[in-house]
């Protein structure tokens, strides 16, 4: 044999244990799994105690059912909205007029976006400065109270008859519904202080009426 294929044997010889060693270890590694033993409880193990959250709450409302107080809260919620409906809370910042004044307010307004008609056309553009007493006239005069005091209530009355029944009466403190039960007509309430801070009026009792393009105010004694 020549040395060349002496070689080449002895390679290939040599080759086929490597080859084989690295199947078998390939093997033994991929087999570990399966072969893997119960180590046993490392430590203690304990159950979960946490309670389901809906069930704890399910358990506060059935609680407060039987001993009465889910009741209770629904009573009392009930109260505030009745007394919120009958008595709403007065408007803040304004006092019973001590020192009578008249003043003018423009009701207009500049228009931020254009505005269109049923058609997409633009009948209004922006930046257009609109008075909405161009179109339409105050019917009736405002007149804003706090219905807590009685001599203010009783200015109303008056005044109420002097333009034959031609004036809205608007609440700033007091009970609108009681008003509304005494008079058979309707009263109104000044949510929020809204119109009040609006208008620019301080002092109550104060009748508003339109003066042309302007809202004329007097804060009356």
């Amino acid at each position: 044999m020549r040395s060349s294929d002496r070689a080449i044997a002895s390679g290939t010889a040599c080759g086929r244990p490597l080859r084989l060693a690295a199947v078998v270890f390939a093997v033994m590694f991929t087999t570990v799994p399966a072969h893997a033993q119960d180590l046993g409880v490392i430590g203690p193990v304990y159950p979960i105690a946490e309670p389901n959250l809906l069930e704890a709450i399910l358990g506060k409302l059935r609680a407060a059912g039987e001993d009465g107080t889910l009741a209770r809260l629904q009573r009392e919620s009930l109260e505030r909205v009745r007394r919120g409906v009958e008595d709403p809370a007065p408007v803040a910042g304004l006092s019973r007029t001590r020192q009578p004044r008249h003043f003018h307010h423009d009701p207009s307004i500049v228009v931020q976006e254009a505005i269109r008609d049923a058609d997409g056309r633009v009948i209004v553009l922006p930046g257009t400065v609109v008075n909405p007493l161009d179109t339409v006239t105050l019917s009736q005069a405002l007149l804003f109270i706090d219905a807590r005091d009685r001599e203010q209530v009783a200015r109303a009355r008056k005044l109420i008859d002097e333009r034959q029944g031609k004036v809205k009466v608007i609440l700033t403190g007091g009970s609108y519904l009681d008003l509304m039960r005494r008079w058979q007509r309707p009263v109104f309430y000044d949510q929020q202080g809204n119109l009040t801070t609006k208008l620019g009026i301080r002092q109550v009792p104060a009748l508003v009426t339109q003066d042309g393009r302007r809202l004329r105010i007097d804060e009356l004694l």
